[in-house]
């Protein structure tokens, strides 16, 4: 490995680990808390969606993940008296896997604004979609509706559609501001 090379995998380990711990902050900014977990928070997965389009999806994917094991630790998933079938369908589905599918934010970084927008909007929704499945299979005992899959729907669209544009937003002013391009050209001047 040329020094070069172990520059710039420093120089991503150290922005992914900057990302994880601003998404973690800004995760405990609450501005609206739902009663069995989730909330809309102030851009907390926009600081791990760069990640994504920083350095691509295949980057992305462990420091999504790592935040993820992150959320779980600080919600206390632990205590929360589940069985144990649905403590491990919510370890994965709510947490492993919801929040490491944002790295997808990366998915069409090279198209530009509307990419990166894209990305992020396609990566916040396939969270809610691992919510929605970890609703309707492992929460259903707490379906007012009668319909497991309808009341995942109801519960986990309540924070993350908001959720979703506020991150959205987030992600289209960064561009706008150049925050991508400024952050790229110095990686780029670490690799050298």
């Amino acid at each position: 490995m040329s020094q070069n090379s172990k520059t710039g995998y420093i120089y991503k380990i150290a922005v992914s680990a900057i990302m994880i711990a601003l998404s973690t902050v800004l995760s405990m900014v609450k501005v609206w808390q739902m009663p069995m977990g989730g909330s809309i928070t102030l851009l907390s997965m926009l600081p791990v969606c760069m990640i994504g389009i920083l350095f691509g999806t295949a980057t992305a994917v462990l420091p999504c993940v790592l935040y993820g094991a992150i959320q779980m630790m600080l919600d206390g998933v632990f205590g929360w008296g589940l069985t144990a079938g649905t403590l491990v369908g919510s370890i994965v589905f709510d947490y492993l896997l919801a929040f490491g599918l944002l790295c997808l934010s990366g998915l069409f970084r090279s198209k530009g604004d509307v990419g990166i927008i894209a990305g992020v909007a396609i990566a916040v929704f396939a969270r809610f979609c691992s919510h929605l499945v970890s609703g309707s299979i492992f929460f259903q005992s707490f379906d007012i509706f009668n319909n497991p899959f309808l009341y995942s729907v109801a519960y986990n669209g309540t924070y993350m559609l908001p959720e979703l544009v506020i991150t959205v937003l987030g992600a289209f002013a960064l561009a706008k501001l150049g925050v991508y391009k400024r952050v790229n050209a110095l990686g780029a001047r670490f690799s050298k």
